[in-house]
């Protein structure tokens, strides 16, 4: 056999081939982007549905909203009860790496607060995860928290004020206080006064989807 030399057959597997990766290369294009674009979930147990029958939490009425209103997206709920900044921090990388989502939303804090741990090592957290998430491309919906008076009236407004600083300085959407409109309605809580009952889901996702919604229209919705 001479070197380069090709015989007419030859040369049709060739194409055949050819013709065979294009194909599936365009395939694999058009189911890429037919996935739905992902709405990332980072919080705790106000997320996470804690003492709720499972889908009644607000993550999942999220999902239901956003089929009624024929907008493409899909929740991946990750939030853990009893998270805090520092773990949701940790966690972060490997969830963006893993969903890559168009829109990231934090719920943490309201743990750190509670334990009385320090303001500054959770405003460091919380910028550090909405600066990965916005370097990884997704845009960033912050949920900010209250603590009871009994923590004192310095600590209560820094911790308030954290949420709105880190807002302004990444210029990121907020929900100032998720709990806004039912937060002094104990009938609203579990007895212990942390955790909203399922009566009140639909409550929490209409301060949610306020800040959300203006996030969801650079995709649209569907047809």
């Amino acid at each position: 056999m001479v070197c380069g030399f090709s015989s007419p057959m030859a040369r049709h597997v060739r194409l055949l081939r050819i013709a065979a990766l294009t194909l599936l290369l365009a395939c694999a294009g058009a189911f890429a982007q037919t996935k739905p674009p992902v709405i990332l979930i980072v919080g705790d147990s106000i997320s996470a549905g804690y003492g709720l029958p499972s889908g009644t939490g607000w993550a999942a009425l999220l999902q239901e909203r956003l089929a009624a209103e024929r907008y493409p997206y899909h929740v991946m709920n990750a939030s853990i009860s009893g998270d805090t900044t520092a773990g949701g921090r940790a966690r972060l990388p490997g969830l963006l790496e893993a969903t890559r989502p168009q829109i990231t939303v934090i719920e943490l804090g309201g743990n750190d607060g509670l334990r009385g741990g320090s303001l500054d090592a959770m405003a460091h957290n919380l910028d550090a995860m909405v600066t990965a998430a916005q370097q990884a491309g997704s845009r960033v919906l912050l949920l900010g928290m209250r603590l009871p008076p009994n923590y004192g009236p310095d600590y209560v407004r820094r911790f308030v004020a954290t949420y709105a600083e880190i807002a302004q300085k990444r210029k990121t959407a907020l929900v100032p206080f998720i709990f806004e409109g039912f937060g002094d309605d104990s009938a609203m809580f579990q007895p212990d006064r942390i955790h909203p009952v399922a009566a009140a889901q639909a409550k929490l996702l209409d301060n949610v989807w306020r800040e959300l919604k203006p996030l969801l229209a650079t995709h649209g919705k569907g047809r």
